[in-house]
């Protein structure tokens, strides 16, 4: 399959299930992961439409967010960065991503204020919460949602808009999702314009739907194999 089939088969799948979930196509930002592949590929994207754009390292991200603005003149992308964010990488990531969704501790949050101080509008952000019991896999502890939500919600040069996780390959579909849902719940609780969700990839994202995703981030389905 080209690249245009691909994105065409996986646009198809997520129209059809929000027909079935009664939610409008409005309501979805689909985010193609475009980490590990040439520029070409973002490039070859955004002639197909595509607009919303996720890298996970900020050392290929940032030369190629670059490359893509001299390539493709006049153009506006929005990159998300997806990833485990080191704090020292913060300044460089607020000069070119519009969205990060992995904010994820107090020392980041100190990091990206500083980092956004002159930006000329806010960077907009997902609080990660950690499914896991595994501190490695990045995200904040569910139990600490609601204190570390209320200093997102309140830290300068940041607008929080809602929350991410990745649901747990050995646990089933539906009941991560329907965590990832219920926590929603809880940060909406303590800051209600955070209504958002960035959950569901390349192998669960038609379930992640079902349970309220708002931001999708698909790689795999639609770039095909990585050049890792």
């Amino acid at each position: 399959m080209t690249l245009e089939q691909r994105l065409d088969a996986v646009e198809g799948q997520i129209r059809s299930t929000l027909q079935h979930l009664g939610r409008g196509r409005e309501e979805v930002t689909l985010v193609v992961v475009t980490k590990n592949h040439p520029v070409d590929l973002a490039v070859e994207l955004y002639g197909l439409g595509i607009r919303d754009f996720g890298e996970n390292r900020d050392q290929e991200a940032a030369p190629k967010a670059s490359e893509f603005a001299r390539l493709v003149s006049g153009s506006k992308p929005t990159w998300h960065f997806v990833g485990q964010l080191q704090s020292n990488k913060a300044k460089s990531v607020a000069a070119y991503a519009d969205v990060v969704h992995s904010v994820d501790r107090e020392s980041l949050l100190i990091a990206l204020e500083k980092a956004t101080a002159e930006r000329p509008s806010p960077l907009d952000v997902f609080l990660q919460v950690n499914l896991t019991s595994d501190p490695g896999r990045g995200g904040v502890n569910p139990a600490e949602l609601e204190p570390f939500a209320e200093r997102v919600a309140g830290a300068s040069g940041l607008n929080l808009l809602g929350i991410m996780a990745v649901a747990a390959l050995e646990e089933p579909l539906e009941s991560e999702f329907e965590k990832i849902a219920n926590l929603s719940q809880k940060l909406m609780a303590v800051a209600p314009q955070a209504k958002f969700i960035s959950a569901g990839m390349s192998q669960d994202f038609e379930t992640a739907l079902a349970y309220g995703a708002t931001h999708l981030r698909i790689g795999t389905a639609i770039t095909g194999k990585r050049n890792y």
